[in-house]
């Protein structure tokens, strides 16, 4: 299933908040899945000096990743495929 980056405006000083919007992301791809749409929330990454914070969800398509993210009240500025490799260990 393709991986998608929600890009969100996260503030500088509000690290705090995005613990939040993933127990909200987290719940709302849950909700989901149990509706018959399978969503999974991938993980975050917050760059505060962008104030920027990417959300990450496995989902059939665009759409349904920005449904999930729009029920998650996380307001996209936008939403993209995104293609990642594994981290490697020496």
């Amino acid at each position: 299933m393709p991986s998608y980056l929600v890009e969100t405006f996260l503030a500088r000083g509000a690290a705090g908040e995005r613990q939040a919007r993933e127990r909200l992301a987290r719940s709302a791809a849950k909700a989901m899945t149990l509706e018959g749409t399978r969503v999974g929330f991938e993980g975050s990454i917050h760059v505060p000096e962008d104030e920027i914070c990417f959300f990450t969800f496995a989902a059939p398509s665009t759409l349904e990743a920005a449904l999930v993210a729009q029920r998650a009240g996380l307001e996209p500025l936008r939403v993209i495929e995104a293609i990642s490799s594994g981290k490697e260990t020496q």
